[in-house]
């Protein structure tokens, strides 16, 4: 669960809602939508539209988490706790709220999140609960947020980005490639985002063979 989440967050979440870095079907992006909502971190259409606003205000004063202006637990997981958070700017996302499939889940994110829960519970019973689905999504919460605070603090730059995003291979590991940060901060619009040969992106591998 820790794998396939991981994947639906940086393919769907970030790779296709935030950046639209490809193109899928309509029926496919619902999927998505909903395959990541299960991460329990919110609406596809939430996501994205704060995502934008990072790229935009990128360890600026304006940015919705930097750990070099905000410090390290922040940018982690603290601005998730700003009551301002729970609001959608859709207005950032006007590409993808036209579809009301995916207003609907933006607006109702719990329900991928409960679903996947019952169906564990039903499976696995309390311990497949307790270990499948609350351990396996709090991992996944920290490690996704790691690229939010760590990958702005330890690493290497490639690129030039006016930011302090950074290359870390670690974090490349846990995340499926999005420790590739400086690269993905210097070509946005790119569905790679290990540009080198070494720089594995499992993520990207796996999106290349649904083509």
């Amino acid at each position: 669960l820790y794998f396939i989440r991981m994947f639906a967050v940086t393919g769907g979440y970030h790779r296709y809602f935030s950046h639209r870095t490809y193109k899928t079907s309509r029926w496919f992006q619902f999927v998505l939508a909903f395959l990541a909502q299960t991460s329990s971190q919110k609406g596809a259409l939430w996501w994205a539209a704060h995502h934008r606003t990072h790229h935009q205000e990128s360890d600026t004063e304006n940015d919705v988490h930097s750990p070099v202006l905000q410090g390290f637990w922040y940018s982690h997981m603290g601005w998730l706790y700003q009551l301002h958070n729970d609001y959608t700017d859709y207005n950032k996302v006007s590409d993808l709220s036209k579809y009301p499939e995916l207003v609907f889940l933006n607006k109702n994110w719990l329900i991928p999140p409960v679903f996947l829960g019952t169906i564990v519970w039903l499976c696995l019973g309390w311990s497949g609960l307790l270990v499948g689905f609350f351990l396996s999504t709090v991992l996944l919460w920290h490690g996704t947020f790691t690229i939010n605070s760590l990958s702005h603090i330890f690493g290497y730059q490639d690129y030039y980005t006016g930011d302090y995003s950074r290359n870390n291979w670690f974090l490349a590991i846990i995340t499926l490639g999005e420790g590739w940060h400086n690269n993905h901060h210097f070509y946005q619009s790119c569905t790679r985002q290990g540009f080198k040969w070494w720089q594995y992106d499992i993520t990207y591998y796996i999106l290349k063979a649904m083509d």
